[in-house]
């Protein structure tokens, strides 16, 4: 676990007044730029989308009978936002999503989620044309700028890895997302960035650490856990641990807490029954940060319990066995 201080995590949790955050935006907003820091001490808690897949369920169905749970155990609760090849210009999507957080002094978590080739086993495939990549993960961190945030980087890219055709196709997915940490590290000073690790039953440790290493996970803050998958916590940091014992240094890492409240059952992926939400997002907790990337809710693609649902679209009778455990 890494130290934080106490200074952290009453940022994260404690409130402040509107004068106080708009002065603290304020004064964000007119500093020519701004040296390296923590996020988390510049902002006054998790950001929670108001236009996320749940919330817009929830306010264009108010006469559900579900809703008001929905809301309650999902919406109201901060979740990461996903950018990829359906978000329209990268650089303004991502700035209107970034500013909107540093508007209310809150810590926005990003998913950047476009890499070519990107899922190909499974079923959210799709990304980026290989000769645009470069160009949108540039701007995607460019229109973060000196403003605090917190992105994931391209989830199951290391871990999907061998299900590429060849040797030069796996170099050439290492050296994008090593550019993308590069750009991170020189365009978003105050962007905590985690490199995708896979899940604690995918990859083993030390090769997923030789595959972070070649990625450029020194470049940035760290790598990500269980995004979208359903291991425990527990499992997860134990995961984590092992990836860095086999790392040439440790960096922090970050685990995806969203829908493992029950544990997986035998590996499944694709919309299991019986899983149930996880912790909610707070510093600490065993790993650097706990976090809900994964939209609770949103679909993993029409498989499970969530036959014809295409991934990524929200399901109230996903959302509800989630909040029941069943």
């Amino acid at each position: 676990m890494v130290a934080l201080g106490a200074a952290a995590v009453v940022g994260l949790t404690g409130a402040c007044s509107p004068g106080q955050a708009a002065g603290t935006v304020a004064a964000r907003a007119a500093a020519p730029a701004a040296a390296a820091g923590s996020p988390i001490d510049m902002t006054s808690g998790f950001y929670v989308d108001p236009d996320s897949n749940p919330a817009k369920w929830v306010r264009d169905n108010p006469g559900d009978a579900r809703a008001a749970r929905i809301k309650s155990a999902i919406a109201d609760k901060p979740t990461a936002g996903w950018f990829g090849d359906w978000s329209g210009d990268i650089g303004t999507a991502v700035s209107a999503y970034v500013g909107a957080a540093d508007a209310a002094d809150k810590l926005p978590v990003l998913v950047a989620y476009n890499i070519p080739g990107r899922d190909c086993s499974g079923e959210s495939k799709g990304g980026s044309d290989k000769d645009k990549y470069e160009g949108w993960i540039s701007a995607f961190a460019g229109a973060i700028g000196s403003r605090p945030a917190v992105v994931v980087i391209e989830p199951d890219a290391l871990a999907q890895l061998d299900c590429l055709p060849a040797d030069t196709d796996r170099q050439f997915r290492l050296d994008l997302l090593k550019f993308a940490t590069e750009q991170f590290k020189a365009k978003a000073p105050n962007t905590w960035a985690y490199l995708d690790a896979g899940n604690a039953k995918w990859i083993a440790p030390d090769v997923m650490a030789q595959r972070l290493e070649s990625a450029g996970v020194h470049n940035v803050r760290g790598f990500a856990v269980n995004v979208s998958n359903y291991y425990t916590t527990d499992e997860s940091e134990s995961y984590g641990t092992a990836v860095n014992a086999s790392l040439s240094s440790k960096v922090p890492f970050i685990v995806d807490t969203s829908r493992n409240g029950n544990g997986s059952k035998n590996g499944e992926w694709c919309n299991p029954a019986g899983r149930k939400l996880g912790v909610t997002p707070q510093v600490g907790g065993g790993a650097e940060m706990l976090l809900w990337v994964k939209v609770p809710g949103d679909s993993d693609g029409s498989c499970g319990i969530g036959q014809g649902i295409p991934a990524g679209q929200f399901s109230p009778d996903l959302a509800t066995h989630l909040i029941d455990g069943s």
